[in-house]
């Protein structure tokens, strides 16, 4: 790996709790040891897979600008092992379609989950509300022992909250699940979490108290990818990186 991968690398590392929604990252130990043992490679996508996603990510947000005529800007983009959400309002339902067919178009993604709503918009008080709700989950993620926080991304929108990502086990999935449910001011919780083994994991709808948001399945995905390649990369990542450590 050249210096300039690897610095490359470890600055986005460092960088992904702010470009993905997550929490703050201390990086210590030098930079081998930033890369190694960094925010992106404790998920299951490792590093190769953080910096495919938000490569793709970022296509589609040009692919976006570039369409004409040139979509909203406030359309939110999260990306996760090729599987691109597509979050916020629009005007109208072709605006809708037109986001999700640029989406589709776009090298490097396996599914599209349009979740757009067509809508005048957020206020500024729902949208601070969401934001909160967002930030509530995240840190009652980073609290919990069982459930690596993060695998998780979090969208929330007029009290939806979206989770994207990948889960050890069922009972891993439902703990988040049940955690998002039980938030103040949470109307539903949509998942498109996978299990480890790649399967998707449809969620099923929890018994809920009294006023209680249930979890409601996403719609029928595309058919996902198999895994095997993207851990060869990040296989590979790992080995170079090692190597690096021992010169």
């Amino acid at each position: 790996m050249s210096n300039f991968r690897l610095a490359f690398v470890v600055a986005l590392a460092a960088a992904l709790p702010l470009a993905t929604g997550g929490c703050a990252l201390v990086v210590v130990g030098g930079v081998a040891g930033a890369a190694a043992g960094g925010y992106a490679v404790g998920q299951e996508r490792g590093v190769g897979g953080t910096v495919d996603d938000i490569k793709t990510k970022t296509d589609i947000q040009i692919a976006m600008m570039n369409a004409q005529p040139q979509l909203p800007t406030n359309i939110d983009v999260t990306v996760y092992q090729g599987r691109a959400l597509l979050t916020g309002s629009v005007s109208s339902p072709a605006v809708k379609d037109e986001a999700d067919r640029v989406a589709r178009g776009v090298a490097g993604v396996r599914a599209v989950y349009d979740e757009l709503e067509v809508s005048a918009g957020e206020g500024g008080w729902n949208a601070a509300k969401d934001a909160w709700i967002s930030s509530k989950l995240r840190s009652q993620l980073l609290l919990e022992a069982d459930v690596r926080s993060f695998n998780y991304t979090i969208q929330t929108v007029n009290g939806t909250v979206y989770l994207i990502g990948s889960a050890r086990n069922q009972a891993e999935l439902d703990r988040a699940l049940n955690l998002a449910r039980n938030i103040p001011d949470v109307r539903r919780v949509v998942s498109y979490v996978e299990l480890r083994a790649g399967g998707p994991a449809v969620a099923q709808s929890l018994p809920a108290p009294t006023g209680a948001p249930t979890v409601e399945p996403p719609p029928a995905a595309a058919p996902t990818e198999p895994v095997q390649a993207q851990r060869l990369l990040d296989n590979r990542l790992r080995i170079e990186i090692a190597s690096l450590r021992s010169q």
